[in-house]
């Protein structure tokens, strides 16, 4: 009879689909792992030396603001950033592990799929032999009870086998398609990691120029940095002055009513997560959670030093970061202009001391923000940018003594991108030629009222 000679082979088909994975995939799987699991140990021990530098960063941070400091400053920052590179690094290897551990998962699944299609193949065409013999006609032909019954309890353990190999099957084909999403997600974070390695070496090569432009200007002696921090301080001073007689001749309104809600927190702060969050780390050295180093308005330094910024204040704020920190976009937009005053000079090769390096961009929602002392700009006038996209790195140009970046919220209505020769009383000074965002005194804006 068919379905006697069906249940043996159905047997051994289904119990070694179900029970037996295959010993060279657990094998290959436990390999990667152990590879896996040493990556993160190397990691760990790269964040504690990370770590440790910005002990030794914070304590240069605190002295007074000489040429050895600056070097030294640097220095480590480029070991740091070195150990940094190391631990994207590894986790770049530890994703394409975990990419290879996952797709020997998938061919296994595939493997699964084919195997128990095939059994459910041969189960149909056993059935279908067996069924030119209606069952009933086959549980009267038989001799006694015990026969026919048997016979009946066959027909079912196939119908039952047949049933929990589908369920089978549709677990693994589910399991597959979780490990396909699961490389999807790897892979998308394995494209972020070259990403960010890409900007760390960018980083290094920020910080080494720097180093090595600083070198060149003081021939490493300390009496001519100093010479050249009184020089950037006097320069500012005059910048300062000339922008204020600007702003009075912008004659631009502001209608507060146009501007987004205080407190509406409409933008992100520029700067990725994971330096915000070690910003958070580090109350201890800057007396709040965001690096800031000075804040919007009459601060202490601005009132301590009134010839720098007019008794107007600080327009905007500043945060503490290494040269070459990857900026952000605090909200999508168009950039309106970017620049570089330092390109500017006298007749008498006096620098334009200002801005340094900078961008900016309007949002659409009656703000612009501005980003200041950039070692490097990755955007271009009219290029629309995403919320968090990198628009350039932190740097210390233009009037900076030590690598921050100058954050500004200006009030669209109230700016104008503006060659400061275009207005009376600067021609000749040397920012006469520096472009730059130029705004009416209520056109800025505190940026904590929108992070």
């Amino acid at each position: 009879m068919k379905v006697f000679r069906i249940l043996p082979i159905l047997l051994i088909f289904s119990t070694s689909l179900v029970v037996a994975p295959l010993l060279a995939h657990a094998d290959a799987t436990s390999d990667i792992q152990s590879k896996i699991d040493a990556n993160n140990q190397q990691v760990d021990a790269l964040k504690a030396e990370i770590a440790a530098f910005q002990k030794q960063l914070d304590a240069l941070g605190e002295k007074k603001n000489t040429l050895q400091s600056t070097i030294d400053t640097l220095t480590i920052s480029q070991k740091q950033l070195t150990s940094q590179i190391r631990v994207t690094q590894s986790k770049i290897s530890s994703a394409n592990l975990e990419i290879q551990r996952l797709s020997l998962s998938i061919n296994n699944k595939e493997s699964s799929i084919a195997e128990n299609q095939d059994v459910i193949a041969k189960m149909l065409r056993d059935i279908a032999i067996g069924d030119e013999t209606p069952l009933i006609a086959t549980l009267i032909s038989k001799q006694s009870f015990g026969d026919a019954w048997r016979t009946a309890d066959q027909a079912m353990q196939l119908n039952t086998s047949l049933t929990k190999t589908i369920e089978t099957l549709r677990s693994i084909r589910t399991e597959l398609a979780a490990n396909r999403d699961s490389v999807a997600a790897a892979k998308a974070d394995l494209v972020s990691l070259q990403k960010d390695l890409s900007l760390q070496k960018r980083s290094i090569d920020a910080s080494k120029t720097y180093q090595q432009q600083l070198l060149s200007q003081t021939k490493n002696q300390e009496s001519n940095y100093q010479k050249l921090i009184a020089q950037k301080q006097a320069a500012e001073q005059s910048f300062e002055s000339e922008l204020t007689s600007l702003q009075a001749q912008l004659n631009l309104i502001v209608h507060p009513g146009l501007l987004p809600k205080v407190g509406s927190g409409v933008l992100t702060w520029p700067f990725s997560s994971a330096f915000m969050f070690d910003c958070a780390n580090r109350k201890s050295t800057f007396g709040n959670l965001f690096c800031i180093t000075q804040y919007f308005g009459t601060t202490p330094f601005a009132t301590a030093n009134p010839q720098i910024y007019n008794n107007h204040g600080h327009n905007a704020i500043d945060i503490a970061a290494p040269i070459g920190t990857p900026l952000h976009a605090a909200l999508g937009g168009t950039v309106l202009a970017t620049g570089n005053t330092d390109l500017a000079h006298d007749v008498k090769g006096h620098q334009c001391y200002s801005f340094g390096k900078w961008v900016m961009i309007v949002h659409g929602n009656g703000l612009n923000t501005m980003y200041a002392h950039l070692s490097e700009i990755d955007v271009s006038k009219g290029q629309s940018v995403a919320v968090g996209q990198v628009i350039g790195l932190s740097g210390m140009t233009g009037y900076a003594t030590g690598p921050h970046l100058h954050f500004g919220v200006y009030a669209t209505e109230g700016t104008q991108i503006q060659t400061l020769g275009q207005f009376k009383g600067v021609s000749g000074t040397a920012c006469a030629n520096a472009s730059m965002p130029v705004a009416s005194l209520d056109a800025y804006l505190n940026p904590l009222s929108y992070l």
